[in-house]
C-alpha cells in the first residue's frame, strides 16, 4: 500500500519490497488505517460521508443506465408502432449516444473548473423533463422520437464526465479502486433493470409508452439527494497531502498532455471496442433472441400490429445482464488487485484477457441460438461477465495515469473516442448490415433472424482487436502512473520532464534520483 508521503509508491522501481508476506501485510493494514486519517483531514468528509456520496452517485448511474435500456427492453413494439425498419431502429441509440459524446468535452472543460454537484444536478434535471417528453411522442412523428432521445445525451454527459472524479478526490489506493467497482456496478445492473422494468411495466400497462415514465420521476429524486447529502471535495488534494490547490493549464494545453499520454490513450482506443460490443448487444440481443425464437417456430408472433409482443426475452437478458456485471465488475477488481501485488501492470492485462477471452463466446451465444436457446444464454451470460471485468478498472486506469486537473476532461474525451467510434456507431452499422443482407432475400423470420445474426458476428472480432490495445496500455502503465504521480506532488511540471535528475521523497529525507528509475 502507499505510504502516506508518497501514493501507491509500492509499484516505484526506487522501493525495496519485504521479504516476509506477513510483515507486508500488516505494514499495509497500517499505513491503509493512517491513509484513510490523513484524506479525512485535508478533505474535512468523514469515511462514512464519502460512502454515502459514492451510493448517490452510484444511484445516478444505475437510473442513466436504467433509461438508457428501457427502449432496448420495448424495440419490437417501437418498430412495429412506428412501422420502421432494423437501420431506423439503431437510430435510436446512435443518436443519444451521438448527442452525449459530443456534449461530454464541454462538461469535462466545466467539470475541471466549476463545481461539479451543481453541474450534475443541472444536467440531471434537463435529462429527466426530456425524457417524459419523448414518451409522448405521435405515431406518425418518429424523428421527434430521436431528437428527444438524443437530448436525453445531456444528462448522462453531465454526470459520468464528473462522478469519477468527485470519487478520485475522496478515496486512494485500494479504497479508490473498491468504491470505483461500486459505482460502476451501476452500469450493468441498470442496464439489466431497463430491460426488466420496461418489459414488466409494458406488461401492466399494455402500453410500452409508460416504460419511458418510470425514470423521471427517480431523476428528481436523484437531484434532490445530490443537493443535500453531496459535497464536493478539493481536486487533487488527497495525492498531494495538501489543502492547496493544483495550477489549471489551459484546455488547449490539456488536450496536448493527453494526446501524449500513452497508456490514457490506448487504454481509451480498447475500451472503445468495449462500448462497441456492449452497444450493439445492449440494442439488438433481446431482438436477436426474440426472432431467433420465431425463426425456430417456438414462440408465435404477434398477431396484430396493434398488439404487445412477447418480452420474456428481455427480461431474461435484463436478469443476466444484471448478474454477470455484477459478478463481472467485482471479480475484475478483485483479480486486478490481488495481481497487482506481483505484477503491476494488471490492469491492463485483466482488462485484455477479459475482452478477448469474450469473444468466442460471443460468437458461439450467436451460431446455437436457432439450435438452443439456453445454450445461447450460457454463452451470454460468460460472454457477459468477461466483458464486465473492465468497466472498473479502466476508469481506475485513467484516474491514476492522468493529473487531477486534467481528470473530467479525460473522463470526456474517453466518452468522445469511445463512443464516436464505439456504440455511437454500432448499433446502427448492425441494423445497416442486417438490411443490407435482407434485402436480395425473400423476407421471412428465418431470414430476419439471419440476417441479424451474421451483422452481430463483427462484434467477436472488434473484441479481440480492443484487447490487443489492452495488451499495449501494459506497457507502458508503470512510467504513465508514476509520471502523474510525480507530478500531483509537485516534483515535476510540463517543463522538467526532460531533466536528468529529480527530488523524490524517501524514508523521510530527499534524494536526487535519475528521471528514468522512476518513470519506467
Amino acid at each position: 500500500m502507499a505510504s502516506p508521503g508518497l501514493p501507491y509508491a509500492d509499484t516505484a522501481p526506487i522501493l525495496s519490497q519485504p521479504d516476509d508476506t506477513e510483515d507486508e501485510e500488516g505494514a499495509r493494514s497500517q499505513c491503509e488505517r493512517e491513509e484513510v486519517g490523513d484524506v479525512q483531514t485535508i478533505t474535512g468528509i468523514s469515511t462514512s460521508h464519502a460512502k454515502g456520496i459514492v451510493a448517490v452517485l452510484f444511484f445516478v448511474n444505475l437510473l442513466n443506465y436504467m433509461d438508457r435500456f428501457t427502449v432496448a427492453g420495448v424495440l419490437p413494439d417501437i418498430e412495429k408502432f412506428f412501422n420502421i425498419d432494423d437501420s431506423l431502429s439503431g437510430l435510436i441509440q446512435t443518436v443519444f449516444i451521438c448527442s452525449y459524446m459530443l456534449l461530454a468535452p464541454i462538461f469535462g472543460y466545466l467539470g475541471d473548473r466549476y463545481n461539479r454537484k451543481y453541474l450534475m444536478c443541472i444536467g440531471i434535471t434537463f435529462w429527466s423533463g426530456v425524457t417524459l417528453g419523448s414518451s409522448f411522442t405521435p405515431k406518425k412523428h418518429y424523428w421527434l422520437l430521436l431528437l428527444t432521445r438524443g437530448l436525453v445525451g445531456v444528462g448522462e454527459a453531465s454526470y459520468s464526465t464528473i462522478a469519477p472524479t468527485i470519487i478520485a478526490d475522496l478515496f486512494l489506493g485500494d479504497q479508490r479502486s473498491r468504491m470505483l467497482s461500486c459505482f460502476y456496478f451501476a452500469i450493468p445492473v441498470g442496464s439489466g433493470l431497463g430491460y426488466i422494468v420496461a418489459s414488466q411495466v409494458k406488461t401492466l400497462t399494455d402500453d410500452w409508452h409508460w416504460a419511458l415514465r418510470v425514470t423521471p420521476g427517480l431523476g428528481l429524486l436523484a437531484v434532490l439527494l445530490l443537493v443535500t447529502l453531496v459535497r464536493e471535495p478539493p481536486r487533487g488534494a488527497v495525492e498531494m497531502h495538501s489543502s492547496v490547490p493544483l495550477q489549471h493549464t489551459s484546455w488547449i494545453t490539456d488536450l496536448w498532455a493527453l494526446s501524449r499520454n500513452r497508456s490514457f490513450v490506448l487504454s481509451s482506443l480498447g475500451f472503445t471496442a468495449v462500448a462497441f460490443v456492449t452497444g450493439s448487444l445492449a440494442l439488438w440481443a433481446p431482438a436477436f433472441l426474440y426472432r431467433s425464437r420465431l425463426a425456430s417456430g417456438s414462440l408465435q408472433p404477434c398477431p396484430s400490429a396493434e398488439d404487445a409482443c412477447n418480452t420474456s426475452d428481455s427480461l431474461i437478458f435484463g436478469f443476466i445482464t444484471c448478474v454477470t456485471g455484477v459478478l463481472g465488475v467485482g471479480s475484475g477488481v478483485e483479480i486486478s488487485r490481488r495481481l497487482q501485488r506481483k505484477n503491476p501492470r494488471a490492469d491492463p492485462l485483466v482488462c485484455a484477457a477479459g475482452l478477448i477471452g469474450s469473444a468466442p463466446f460471443l460468437f458461439l451465444a450467436l451460431v446455437c441460438a436457432q439450435g438452443s436457446i439456453v445454450a445461447t444464454y450460457i454463452f451470454i451470460f460468460i460472454g457477459e461477465t468477461l466483458l464486465s471485468l473492465n468497466w472498473a478498472i479502466v476508469a481506475d486506469i485513467l484516474l491514476y495515469v492522468v493529473i487531477p486537473t486534467r481528470r473530467s476532461t479525460a473522463e470526456a474525451f474517453q466518452i468522445l473516442l469511445s463512443h464516436l467510434l464505439g456504440d455511437a456507431g454500432s448499433p446502427a452499422l448492425v441494423g445497416w448490415i442486417s438490411d443490407q443482407i435482407q434485402h436480395d432475400h425473400p423476407q421471412s423470420f428465418m431470414s430476419k433472424f439471419r440476417s441479424l445474426e451474421y451483422a452481430l458476428m463483427v462484434c467477436a472480432f472488434v473484441g479481440v482487436i480492443g484487447g490487443g490495445f489492452f495488451l499495449a496500455t501494459a506497457c507502458f502503465i508503470q512510467a504513465d502512473r508514476k509520471r502523474a504521480e510525480l507530478y500531483a506532488q509537485g516534483q515535476l511540471n510540463e517543463s522538467s520532464e526532460g531533466e536528468d535528475r529529480i527530488v523524490v521523497p524517501q524514508c523521510g529525507r530527499s534524494t536526487k534520483v535519475p528521471v528514468s528509475s522512476v518513470l519506467i
